[in-house]
C-alpha cells in the first residue's frame, strides 16, 4: 500500500537559479543536494512537509520559450496569501496578475518560476 508522496519533479534548465527562486523567492527550504551519477539530485520543501520538490535538470529551453508547451502546475497553500504575496513580490517573484483574487474557495494568484513553471498560491476560505 502506498503511504506518502516523496517527490514531485519540477523541470528546470538551471538548478542554481531554480534553487534561488524556490528558497529565496518563495521561502522553501533546501533539503537534499547530492551530485549523483545521473545528475545533481536537488530538492526543496515547505518547512515540516514530507513532500519534496525535485528540481531536475532538463535539456532544452525554459517552458515559457517553448511554443505550445504547457507549464506544470504546483499548488502551494498559505495561511495569509495577501501578506505572503507582498513578501514574495519584494523578493522579485513574478506573478500573472497585479494582486491576488478572491474566489469562492478562497484567495489565489499564480507565480512563475524562471523556467516558466506556474505555481498557484492559494489560501482556503475559512468558515
Amino acid at each position: 500500500m502506498l503511504t506518502n508522496i516523496m517527490y514531485v519533479t519540477i523541470p528546470v534548465t538551471d538548478q542554481d537559479r531554480a534553487l534561488t527562486f524556490y528558497t529565496e523567492g518563495l521561502g522553501l527550504e533546501k533539503r537534499i543536494d547530492f551530485p549523483g551519477p545521473e545528475g545533481r539530485f536537488l530538492t526543496v520543501a515547505v518547512a515540516d512537509s514530507p513532500v519534496q520538490l525535485l528540481l531536475w535538470p532538463h535539456a532544452g529551453q525554459p517552458v515559457e520559450k517553448q511554443p505550445d508547451a504547457e507549464a506544470g502546475l504546483l499548488i502551494l497553500e498559505s495561511d495569509d496569501l495577501r501578506k505572503d504575496f507582498e513578501v514574495f513580490r519584494r523578493r522579485g517573484v513574478t506573478f500573472d496578475q497585479p494582486e491576488p483574487e478572491d474566489y469562492p474557495f478562497g484567495v489565489r494568484i499564480e507565480a512563475v518560476d524562471p523556467d516558466g513553471n506556474r505555481i498557484s498560491l492559494r489560501q482556503q476560505r475559512r468558515p
